[in-house]
C-alpha cells in the first residue's frame, strides 16, 4: 500500500471544481469530495470527476442510528468511491451497520474510514462544549480501536496521533490526515498541524491537503511539492 496526498476540493460548485481539475494536465491527483461540493451538486459531481481518471474520497462523515446510516451507506455504494467515511462517535453498532450497507451484492466495496476528533478540535473545547474529560490523544485512540473492532479499514485523524493509531490498530490500519500544511504556510483554522514530511515521518497513509494546494497560485506546483515531501522516493503510489 502506498502513500498518497488527497487534494481537497472544496469549492462550492462543479464550475469551480472542474476547472481547477483542468490544470492537472500529468498526474491526476486523488480528489476529496466534501459536504460542500457534494451539497452543492449531488452525486453527479462524483460521477464526472470520476469519469476523468481520479480517485476520490467522499468525505460526507456519516452519523445517524444505525438503520439510517446503513440505508445511506447502500445508495453511495453505487456511486464508484474509493474512500467514504462517517463519525466513530456514532458506536460500534452504527460502524457495523454502515459497512454492511455499504457492500455490494459482489462483497466489494470503498474503504471506510472513521473520524476520529476533528483537527479544529483541541483540549480545551473538547472538554468545554463535549463535556469529555480524558486526554484526546485517549480518546482518539479509543475510537480508532472500537472503529478496527468494528472492521472498519482506518481513521482519520491529526497527523500527530498517525503513528499511535498504527501502534494501537496495526500497520494495516489506515491513518488519513487532514491538518497538513507547508512550513512556509498559514495553519488557517487547524489547530493541530504538521508538514508533508513530517506527516510522512510519524507514519500517515493518506494526506488530506486543501488551501496550500488550491489557493496557491500554482496548483500543480504545490501538488507536486506535497508529492516529492510525503510519497516515497520509490514511488508506491497506484
Amino acid at each position: 500500500m502506498g502513500k498518497d496526498v488527497i487534494v481537497a476540493c472544496d469549492f462550492s460548485s462543479a464550475e469551480q471544481t472542474l476547472s481547477f481539475l483542468d490544470r492537472f494536465t500529468g498526474r491526476k491527483p486523488f480528489v476529496k469530495i466534501g459536504m460542500e461540493l457534494y451539497y452543492a451538486e449531488g452525486p453527479e459531481i462524483v460521477r464526472q470527476i470520476k469519469a476523468r481518471g481520479h480517485k476520490i474520497f467522499l468525505d460526507l462523515k456519516l452519523h445517524d442510528i444505525p438503520n439510517t446510516v446503513k440505508k445511506a451507506m447502500a445508495v453511495l455504494s453505487r456511486l464508484d468511491v474509493d474512500i467514504t467515511n462517517l463519525h466513530a462517535a456514532g458506536t460500534s453498532a452504527m460502524m457495523e451497520a454502515a459497512l454492511e450497507g455499504l457492500t455490494r451484492p459482489d462483497g466489494t466495496r470503498p474503504l471506510l474510514i472513521a473520524v476520529t476528533q476533528l483537527t479544529s478540535t483541541d483540549q480545551a473545547s473538547m472538554e468545554r462544549d463535549l463535556l469529555i474529560k480524558e486526554p484526546i490523544d485517549r480518546v482518539v485512540m479509543h475510537y480508532a480501536e472500537t472503529a478496527r473492532r468494528a472492521g472498519l479499514d482506518g481513521v482519520v485523524c491529526s497527523p500527530l496521533e498517525a503513528g499511535k493509531v498504527h501502534d494501537a490498530c496495526g500497520a494495516d490500519f489506515l491513518t488519513v490526515t487532514p491538518g497538513v500544511r507547508f512550513a512556509d504556510g498559514d495553519v488557517g483554522d487547524q489547530k493541530r498541524v504538521m508538514t508533508p514530511a513530517q506527516a510522512k515521518a510519524v507514519g500517515s497513509d493518506y494526506i488530506v491537503v486543501g488551501r496550500p494546494i488550491t489557493a496557491a497560485l500554482d496548483p500543480v506546483a504545490a501538488y507536486e511539492r506535497c508529492i516529492n515531501e510525503f510519497v516515497d522516493e520509490t514511488g508506491i503510489r497506484e
